[in-house]
């Protein structure tokens, strides 16, 4: 085919992965979408994703979410996306490809990023019912059905980095899972024998049971045809309802053979060094099905990206940029079951005369491998269990580090001097492996485009946005170079404070400091001592007091002396404010469980009151309209039914939704609402730095959502698994993992911990779900904080906890009990009877919502009023 002058040439991309879709931000950021037609053939139904966190899915991420695709973007470029529909003919004569729904597309360049196949051993039953592949979404929905419906007990063929996710999401799953890897160790290509033995004592201690040095002969099958078993090459027998293979995978170059593009011996689809076919000039190949020209297929996503890149710049024919593929770094950082695990550069040791310098710890699962050079160059390594020097050391691959090599592997304690920090990388050294982002270009984010925080750099660079493994480092040079740049960064708490929330935490728990005005004169900066301070410090300082509250013999009530008047409105008036000026109110039902009287009781008051109700997300029943001066008599009323405070409108603990659990549910392992209820008891009150939700699911099937939460516990056959730093506002996270097949006991001591050292250490008006990406060290830094007891603080953590506990109070029933706090709700004080005449309602739907237009013509209050 040949375009006819002044045509638009048409390019056709096969296959829409995360190759494939960097490919098409290259073509965009190039204007090459301007001057080409563009389409794509995807084989999937659903657009690009990301593959390498594919397993997150068992941890609650959708399919949506884990999209790269945004059809903003596709829309804005104008490319025509068609789904279900893979390239299946390629015709190099005609330059036209067909595909599966009968359309012939002619194209003046082809692109093919058809990726992988999983790799199924011939064994005989390998298609028995229950044998699956770990590849795609699909195949993880048909895997959780299966699962769900049919089996107990799943084994992974293959012990790589997939095999290992895959055996993590059956264990996810509640099914007891097992690993067959025909090498002697698990993730033979990455890790050596050392590595290796680090890495099975680990995972065997999450309940995963290991065979190494085993193939699989063959899948047993009832009469049904349904899987029972594997036959193992040393003759054992491994019983099982479920296989998943993971032994590998192959590249999907059947169509280039089917066209007579040149092929390798062992598959790939050979290109040159711009990743153009070698037989045919208008036909490119990226990712996992290309044949670099180094002789390798590469199976990792960042030299797809360099090939998409490659590719992409060849076609635009750019003078300027000169752009060719020889080879990539396949160094690798993951967290495989919980463990981190990382190889770069020559982790084997293959170059001639080099030494090793290594470190290992078995009883804590540690492992760490430098491969040195005669003459002190770094060549590369291996990390296990600890794998926070991958970013430093993998830039400093290729050089003689500053340090003396055992100094790089030690832990601190154990005679390690100073750690290397990133800060002595050269400005060459690749930072983010995924987008080839160097530390110049970092450090240029930050001096020629004014950035000041990570996201901006993320966003200026796209450093950090792939696999996530240098986000650390990536920190550690934007606070380098603003420093370097003279750039003081206040960061005290307000104009008041120098002092960050920490400190002042810090300060009030150490001096026991028990009202606002003495920690302002004593520590406050010198203008602001005296004053009255400021509504940015007395919130937040009010939340620190109340939370320390019985430790520092304060009072707990909020509105006693000094503390009322720093409250925010809400906590001011103990309720929620509504846009027309009136107020909600939320009794608290511990776990969602309620009594039908109790349900009768909320019923009466809302019609007595005209109250609009609506059930909330959280499980929880909502009376809005209520005026200022009716808040008392409505709690007297709530109160008397035996209801409480739901601390809706504070900076506390709303609420700890559940599902039935397995009391009712067929699917529940674990009784989700009483454990529910006990949290909910436990912490109500609770003040923080801001609000906590929580949620506890009886089962796998996380009917209460327990991932979106602060805090939250999904049942397990083995106890209870503990997810936090989940948050499903306006900026959604799913939790991390903390710690799983933890007792009832073991849970609650850990929610203690970590809830307390999340209100000692987070900054004001920060969610766990910031706090915890923003914390030195994230998910793994707390770990060892509330699990190991690495600060030795655990014990004071658990003592504030259950002072907290000992001393908690209704704040609804101390407020109706005291007339002082009463002569507050009131809309005018020098007219505590009359009601505030903007506060108006109208009906809809049976029910009340406010009068909107009376706001709007803005009704005056009465003459001399006093609000």
């Amino acid at each position: 085919m040949t375009t006819a002058p002044g045509a638009t040439p048409t390019l056709v991309l096969v296959g829409h992965g995360m190759v494939g879709q960097r490919f098409l931000e290259a073509l965009a950021a190039r204007g090459l979408t301007a001057t080409y037609r563009v389409v794509v053939l995807c084989e999937e139904p659903r657009p690009a994703y990301d593959r390498v966190q594919l397993t997150s899915y068992f941890a609650g991420r959708t399919p949506e979410e884990l999209s790269l695709s945004d059809p903003a973007f596709l829309a804005e470029h104008g490319i025509e996306l068609r789904l279900g529909d893979p390239a299946e003919h390629i015709d190099r004569e005609a330059r036209t490809v067909t595909a599966r729904s009968g359309r012939t597309l002619a194209y003046d360049t082809l692109v093919l990023a058809t990726g992988s196949s999983p790799f199924v051993p011939p064994v005989p039953g390998k298609d028995a019912e229950g044998c699956f592949v770990y590849r795609t979404i699909e195949d993880l929905l048909a895997i959780e059905e299966y699962a769900r419906r049919r089996a107990t007990t799943g084994a992974v063929v293959g012990g790589g980095l997939l095999g290992l996710e895959a055996a993590g999401a059956l264990k996810g799953l509640g099914l007891d899972a097992h690993i067959v890897e025909f090498a002697p160790r698990l993730m033979p290509v990455q890790v050596d024998d050392g590595g290796g033995a680090a890495l099975l004592r680990t995972i065997e201690e999450r309940g995963l049971a290991v065979h190494t040095g085993v193939g699989t002969q063959e899948i047993l099958a009832d009469d049904t045809g349904a899987v029972t078993g594997m036959k193992l090459s040393d003759g054992s027998e491994l019983a099982t309802d479920l296989v998943v293979f993971s032994a590998g995978v192959r590249p999907r170059d059947q169509l280039a053979r089917e066209c007579g593009l040149a092929v390798g011996e062992r598959g790939g689809i050979t290109v040159d060094e711009q990743c153009r076919t070698v037989t045919d000039p208008h036909v490119f190949a990226i990712g996992e099905c290309a044949l670099a020209a180094d002789g390798r297929v590469y199976g990792l996503v960042a030299p797809g990206y360099e090939q998409a890149e490659t590719a992409a710049a060849t076609i635009a024919a750019d003078d300027t940029e000169q752009r060719t593929f020889t080879g990539a770094d396949l160094s690798t950082k993951l967290k495989l079951l919980g463990v981190d695990v990382a190889s770069f550069g020559d982790a084997h040791g293959t170059t001639e005369d080099c030494l090793d310098v290594v470190y290992s710890d078995s009883r804590a699962g540690l492992y760490k491998k430098l491969v040195i050079g005669r003459d002190g160059t770094l060549l590369g390594g291996i990390l296990v269990g600890d794998a926070d020097a991958y970013g430093t050391l993998r830039a400093l691959t290729g050089s003689v580090p500053p340090l003396a090599p055992e100094s790089l592997v030690l832990p601190a304690g154990a005679g390690a001097p100073a750690q290397l920090g990133p800060s002595a990388l050269p400005d060459d050294a690749v930072i983010c492996s995924c987008h080839n982002v160097t530390k110049g270009t970092i450090r240029g984010a930050v001096t020629e485009h004014s950035c000041t925080t990570v996201p901006e750099v993320k966003k200026c660079t796209r450093a950090g946005t792939g696999c996530g493994s240098c986000v650390k480092v990536l920190g550690q040079l934007v606070e380098a170079e603003l420093e370097a740049s003279g750039v003081e960064v206040d960061k005290g708490l307000c104009g008041c404070f120098a002092q960050t929330r920490e400190e002042l935490y810090e300060t009030v728990l150490a001096l026991r400091i028990d009202s606002y005005q003495d920690l302002l004169d004593g520590h406050g900066r010198e203008h602001a001592r005296g004053g009255d301070g400021c509504d940015v410090c007395k919130p937040a300082v009010a939340s620190i007091l109340a939370s320390l509250a019985p430790t520092i013999g304060a009072s707990g009530h909020i509105l006693d002396g000094e503390q009322a008047a720093l409250q925010e409105t809400n906590d001011h008036f103990l309720a929620n404010l509504q846009k027309n000026g009136s107020y909600s109110v939320v009794p608290r039902i511990p776990g969602g469980e309620i009594t039908p009287e109790k349900l009768i009781v909320i019923g009466e008051i809302a019609r007595d009151f005209g109250l609009y109700t609506k059930i909330t997300g959280g499980q929880r029943i909502d009376m809005f309209g209520a005026r200022v001066e009716q808040l008392p008599l409505i709690w007297t009323r709530l109160v008397d039914a035996g209801f409480e405070s739901g601390h809706a409108y504070g900076k506390a603990l709303r609420t700890v939704k559940s599902c039935v659990g397995q009391t009712w549910c067929r699917y529940g392992v674990q009784d989700s609402v009483r454990m529910a209820i006990d949290l909910e008891l436990r912490y109500r009150g609770l003040r923080s730095p801001h609000k906590l939700k929580s949620a506890v699911s009886g089962c796998a099937r996380e009917c209460a959502e327990a991932q979106s939460k602060d805090f939250g516990v999904i049942a397990t056959a083995g106890g209870w698994n503990l997810y936090v730093g989940g948050n499903g506002g306006a900026t959604p996270r799913h939790a991390d993992l903390l710690a799983q097949d933890l007792d009832d006991a073991g849970l609650v001591r850990l929610i203690d911990r970590f809830l307390m050292f999340y209100i000692r250490t987070a900054d004001k008006l920060e969610r766990t779900s910031v706090w915890l990406d923003r914390l030195p060290g994230g998910l793994d830094h707390v770990r060892d904080v509330v699990v190991e007891d690495s600060l030795g603080i655990c014990a004071e953590l658990e003592s504030l906890m259950a002072a907290h506990v000992a001393h908690y109070r209704d704040e609804w029933a101390d407020t109706i009990n005291d007339p002082e706090k009463l002569a507050r709700f009131v809309s005018f004080v020098n007219a505590p009877d009359t009601p505030d005449p903007v506060v108006a309602f109208v009906p809809e739907r049976d029910q009340i919502k406010p009068d909107l237009p009376l706001l709007t013509i803005g009704t005056r209050p009465l003459e001399g009023a006093q609000r």
